[in-house]
Parts: C-alpha cells; sequence; structure tokens
C-alpha cells in the first residue's frame, strides 16, 4: 500500500469512532500483548541475528518490559481515560471543569535499530492506549527483528488501525511528506532536526526520544566496587549501544585507579577474559557503526581492550583515559563499547567539562554528597538525573524519561506514553445563571470599579 493511500486510510479509520471506546483499546492492547508473547521465540532469535543479544538480555531489557507496560496499560487504561477535574476560581462559581485526554489521531512512530523490539514497540502501546491509529516504521538496521515486527503487526490488525511500513533514508523523507497529526521519533540528533524540520512544515507535532554525551561522575565517598558493577554493566549491555549508557566518566583522582580496575574486573567477571567468546556480549549493528567506533581508537590512551574484529562486528569492551577533550571520543555521543576516563580534582572543573557539551539525555552521578546532587538537579541541564544506578530508570513505569535540547523533547513510559499520544482538551462547563451584567459594555466607571474589586476578591 502507498503511504499517501495508508495514510487515508487510518484517517478514515481514526474518524470512524472506533478507536474512541475504552473497550476496544483494551482489545488491542490485549490482542498485542498476546502476539508478544506468541512471536516471543522469533522475536528473541531475531534480537540475536541483528545484535547477538542472548536470551537474558534480549527478553529482560525489550520483550519483557514490552509485556510488563502492556500489562501496565491494560491494568491503568480506565484511570487514565477517565476525565481529570480542575479547580476554579470563585469567579468561575456555578461550573465545573475538567481536561479530557483526547487522540491526536493519525500518528506515525519511527524506531531505532539498537533496541529494534523495544523502541518500536514501547511508543505505540502509548498510542493505543491514548485512542490513535498507528504507522509503525522499524529500522530498516535491524532488518531480521523488523520482519518479525511487520509480521507479528500486519498479519494480524487492520492495515487501516495499525499496520508497519518498512523504508530507507530516502523512504522515510518520502514517509515524512504525508500530514500526520503526531510524530514520535527515536535516533540520532542529526536525523531527529530532519524529522522535526519536516513536521514543522506541517505544524505537527513531534516527540523526539535522541541521545548525547550522558556524562557519569563518581566522587570519592561512593561505594566503588559497586559503582563499577553498574557501570560495566550499564555501559556495556548490548556493546555499548544504548541512548541512556553512560557516555564517559569524570572520576575523582584519588579513587582513578582503584575504579578502573573494578571495572576491568567486572567486565572479566561478565564476560570472561576474551568478551569475543562470550555469548552475552554484543555486537556492532553493521560495518557502519563499526568502522566509526573503531575510529574512536586512534591515537586513543587504551587502559583496557581495544581488539576489534571486522568480519564479527567486534570491538572488546575498552577504556580510554583521556587528557585532551579535543579527542574524538569526546566530540560526539560515541555508542558504543568504548568508556572515555576523565580524572578530576575539583568539581567545578568536572562540571565545566559537562556544560562543553549539549544537554544530555541523562545524567548520572555515585555519590553520597547531597549538595553536589541537589546542583546537579537543579543547575545542570539536562534530560534526567539517576544517582548510584545506571539504565534501570528505562524500565521504571511511573518514570517519565525523555531528553531536553539536543537529547530531545517530550517524555514517555508508563502513564507519560498515553499523555504524549494525547491532546489535553479543557473542558468548562457554566451555569446560566448567574450572569453578572458587569461583564458587558458599556464599561463605566463603576463599572471598572466594580471589575476591579471582584478580581481583588476572587483572585487575590
Amino acid at each position: 500500500m502507498e503511504y499517501a493511500a495508508l495514510v487515508v486510510a487510518q484517517k478514515r479509520y481514526f474518524a470512524s469512532g472506533k478507536t474512541l471506546e475504552r473497550a476496544f483499546r483494551k482489545q488491542q492492547l490485549q490482542k498485542l500483548l498476546d502476539l508478544c508473547i506468541t512471536y516471543e521465540d522469533a522475536i528473541l532469535e531475531a534480537l540475536q541475528k541483528d545484535l547477538h543479544k542472548s536470551y537474558f538480555p534480549a527478553w529482560a531489557i525489550e520483550v519483557g518490559v514490552i509485556q510488563s507496560e502492556l500489562r501496565f496499560a491494560l491494568k491503568k487504561l480506565r484511570a487514565w481515560m477517565h476525565p481529570r477535574a480542575l479547580p476554579y476560581a470563585l469567579l468561575h462559581f456555578y461550573s465545573s471543569s475538567h481536561v479530557q485526554y483526547t487522540p491526536f489521531g493519525n500518528t506515525l512512530i519511527i524506531g531505532a535499530w539498537n533496541y529494534p523490539f523495544l523502541l518500536t514497540l514501547r511508543p505505540a502501546i502509548g498510542a493505543i492506549a491514548a485512542g490513535n491509529t498507528t504507522i509503525l516504521k522499524p529500522s530498516d538496521q535491524a532488518v531480521h527483528t523488523a520482519r518479525v515486527i511487520e509480521e507479528m503487526i500486519n498479519t494480524h490488525f487492520d492495515p487501516g488501525y495499525l499496520h508497519v511500513v518498512h523504508a530507507d533514508g530516502p523512504g522515510t523523507a518520502k514517509l515524512l511528506e504525508e500530514k500526520f497529526d503526531m510524530i514520535f521519533y527515536t535516533g540520532g540528533t542529526t536525523v531527529g532536526k530532519l524529522v522535526y524540520t519536516a513536521a514543522a512544515k506541517q505544524l505537527t507535532p513531534v516527540i523526539l526520544e535522541l541521545g548525547g554525551k550522558n556524562p557519569c561522575i563518581v566522587t570519592p565517598d561512593t561505594n566503588i566496587t559497586i559503582a563499577a558493577k553498574r557501570i560495566a554493566w550499564g555501559k556495556f549491555s548490548n556493546a555499548g549501544q544504548t541512548c541512556v549508557a553512560t557516555d564517559y566518566l569524570l572520576v575523582h583522582a584519588s579513587i582513578k585507579d582503584v575504579l578502573v580496575e573494578k571495572i576491568i574486573e567486572q567486565i572479566k567477571s561478565s564476560y570472561g577474559a576474551d568478551a569475543g567468546e562470550s555469548a552475552d556480549y554484543g555486537r556492532m549493528i553493521n560495518h557502519r557503526q563499526f568502522e566509526r567506533v573503531k575510529g574512536l581508537l586512534q591515537g586513543a590512551h587504551i587502559i583496557y581492550g581495544g581488539k576489534t574484529d571486522a568480519e564479527k562486528l567486534y570491538v572488546e569492551p575498552t577504556i580510554i583515559e583521556v587528557d585532551d577533550l579535543q579527542h574524538p571520543s569526546m566530540q560526539e555521543e560515541i555508542f558504543g563499547p568504548v568508556l572515555p576516563v576523565i580524572t578530576y580534582t575539583d568539581m567545578e572543573e568536572a562540571l565545566r567539562v559537562i556544560e562543553r557539551n549539549p544537554e544530555p539525555l541523562v545524567l548520572y552521578a555515585f555519590t553520597r554528597d547531597k549538595k553536589l546532587i541537589h546542583k546537579l538537579i537543579h543547575e545542570i541541564p539536562g534530560g534526567d538525573v539517576v544517582i548510584n544506578e545506571q539504565v534501570l530508570h528505562f524500565g521504571h513505569l511511573y518514570f517519565p524519561i525523555g531528553g531536553k535540547g539536543n537529547s530531545g523533547m517530550g517524555k514517555y513510559q508508563g502513564e507519560y506514553s498515553f499523555i504524549a499520544f494525547s491532546h489535553p482538551k479543557s473542558v468548562l462547563h457554566r451555569s446560566y445563571f448567574p450572569d453578572l451584567s458587569v461583564r458587558y459594555p458599556p464599561y463605566t466607571k463603576k463599572k471598572n470599579r466594580r471589575i476591579r474589586q471582584i478580581f481583588r476578591y476572587f483572585f487575590d
């Protein structure tokens, strides 16, 4: 089906009113949950082929999260859809007001390749719960997962309601020429700008889930052993191809050597002496990404790792020491298994390093310093802040996730996905009486005095 015809079909389906009913939305969410269970083995096999993901991370981080969020949406949908009463000022007495979350209409979701099942289906849960029709465009880089998603969706859903399309870069640009009521994009900042530009031509609202150079500060008062274990897990899972992973470490000089030593111990404990032989260690998605990450190692001071294999798309878990902030690893989001370590002696020095880069998607810190935590939360721009943990906030269903500025716009996850795909429509219902004459012309001095009295009384 051509893009234009598909969009028209979805707009007609939405106009039919079918998606507005709670029973219909629950039915579709339950169908998607049942399909995720039925296709579970096929999804896991596809993720292994695309990114060398073993069972545990593929299920726990992608399939399991989707199934959990679907169950969460089914449980909470009635409450989410219920009108939310608003307080009112005395000036509006004899009236009621509320917010009703209504669907945008026809939506487009563009997924990413690093978590190709999770990042395509997760926003779709919000779109379905909110009552929209949706076109899904999985990443053309994770080809095996995209095919499973296509079979799972297109075989079991009306294309006028929910449908998967495949498109490369030029094809996606062509798709974006269509008029959607809302677009949700997950991916890199460069393409995100193109999506935003295309949406602006149609005045289409957009949510952008992008990336950035996520810093991780480690202070001397932290639990170094636990910090090292969590940093190594968060950074090197999925071979570092995680938008919310730590991009670089800012470590106090007094603990740098011991922290690095313990991170190396954790890498070996997790993946063995040769991570290339580990069933639990991932691979780069393609040769372009492999060459890009390999290039970041040229001329770097490698503390650990550094081995690569182009045929297997393998980049060893690698730690590098950075003395020069002009090093290529500090000029772009790494999105791979390379961890730069920067030493600081003064916290202001560390914060200046963070400020050199655009707003991160998430700012991490391992610390017990309450003043520092307050400063990071209130003074350092960025999407989210996570203290003494890595990545797990991405599965916290009550936690709104999303970037700011260069790292994105808009929040989703759990109820926030429902809100992201809804228009909050404010409703005021006023009685005919009383009907104050002071509001109507002609406006005399007496009415001017009276309106001042009313405003002071009702609003002060």
